[in-house]
């Protein structure tokens, strides 16, 4: 639908899986906000394969249907926006849970200069019915509170379905992702990339079918946790590791020289091999981090990392084969004192909390060398198909 023959500056975009109990009063909605503000604008139904009759609807109801073979919630908008001729696109579910009478406060930011507008549910009204206790208390507010943390996001609402956005900020996000993840992805590659995020209040409905919602709760919920942890390799990996690295260090020095007591409890060698896994375990996963970040930004998840850059100017293969190098001399001559004092003994018996505190360290040393040269070599790999 579009005023005239103009060229559309908006176009809206409903994906639509079986939702002809509800498309019509989605697009009528739609058409109203149209009209009341005489804007000039196109509605667009990405059609993902319904067999309910939603696609006639929607095209006697004056939308322009656009088929999407290939299914997930990423590909019918992505199938949508692609075939949208509007500088804006303001996107919605087709179930009638958002009102699409509400839009125009969407355009009104777009036209401020803001590069993505989201709807906040939990800013605006949220029906009786409309959203589950879990989901509303509980599932909601704790991913979006990780995603605020993880991506230092001012968005209060971070899955609210409604939401606008112009056509060349879609084109620097360069969303990659084919299902419910699109609409997360579109977020965090946005707070990445800096660009300027609003936000509008809106009413939240109980959706219109009669049949069971596409969403799934925990499958849904773990989804988009799994996805923020994978687009986040400083919280899933890096802080993490370095963390259990400091702890097995510091641990370790503390029981080095001798045993220690904590009230009537005593700390040998035992806890020291334990610290001794937590210094490599820290150590592998600090490298995890580095290992994802790359392979990320080389298939372009995320954004080029300036940081990471400059970093890589001095964390180079042979930098990595030095110090990698190092600690595995460092491993030997341990492994070669404690050899030579079984010698000593005539490779007999000896005493156990004297020797592990030399044949530990060694261990860890040689682990450690044989990890920094390896991780080296991969990340290297990285590094030439990144160039």
């Amino acid at each position: 639908m579009t005023i005239g023959d103009e060229v559309p500056e908006v176009s809206v975009i409903m994906p639509c899986l079986n939702e002809a109990e509800t498309i019509e009063v989605c697009l009528r909605k739609a058409q109203g906000a149209i009209q009341q503000h005489g804007l000039a604008a196109e509605i667009i139904v990405a059609d993902n394969g319904s067999s309910d009759g939603s696609p006639e609807i929607a095209e006697r109801c004056g939308a322009r249907v656009v088929s999407v073979p290939e299914r997930g919630y990423g590909n019918a908008l992505r199938g949508g926006i692609e075939a949208a001729r509007g500088r804006l696109i303001i996107m919605g579910d087709a179930d009638d849970s958002y009102d699409f009478s509400e839009i125009y406060p969407f355009i009104e930011k777009l036209r401020e200069g803001y590069d993505l507008v989201m709807g906040t549910r939990l800013k605006g009204t949220i029906m009786t019915g409309a959203m589950p206790w879990l989901n509303r208390w509980l599932g909601n507010p704790v991913l979006t509170g990780i995603g605020r943390l993880f991506f230092s996001s001012s968005v209060s609402d971070f899955h609210c379905g409604l939401r606008a956005f112009s056509r060349e900020a879609y084109h620097r996000m360069n969303l990659v992702t084919t299902g419910m993840e699109f609409a997360s992805e579109m977020v965090m590659k946005a707070a990445f990339s800096g660009m300027r995020i609003a936000e509008v209040p809106i009413s939240f409905y109980k959706d219109g079918r009669s049949g069971p919602p596409h969403l799934r709760r925990w499958r849904d919920g773990w989804r988009h946790l799994r996805f923020m942890l994978l687009y986040s390799p400083r919280w899933l990996f890096l802080y993490p590791g370095v963390a259990l690295m400091l702890l097995g260090l510091g641990m370790g020095l503390w029981l080095l020289p001798s045993p220690r007591a904590i009230g009537n409890v005593t700390l040998d060698v035992h806890t020291l091999v334990y610290a001794a896994m937590a210094v490599v375990i820290g150590f592998q996963t600090i490298a995890f981090a580095f290992f994802t970040k790359i392979f990320a930004i080389t298939e372009g998840l995320l954004p080029e990392d300036p940081r990471l850059n400059r970093l890589f100017r001095y964390i180079t293969l042979e930098v990595g084969l030095i110090v990698g190098g190092a600690l595995l001399l460092i491993g030997l001559a341990g492994s070669l004192y404690a050899f030579g004092a079984w010698g000593a003994h005539s490779f007999g018996p000896l005493d156990p909390p004297r020797t592990l505190r030399i044949v530990i360290p060694a261990v860890t040393a040689l682990t450690l060398g044989c990890q920094i040269v390896l991780s080296s070599f991969f990340l290297s790999v990285l590094g030439l198909r990144r160039r």
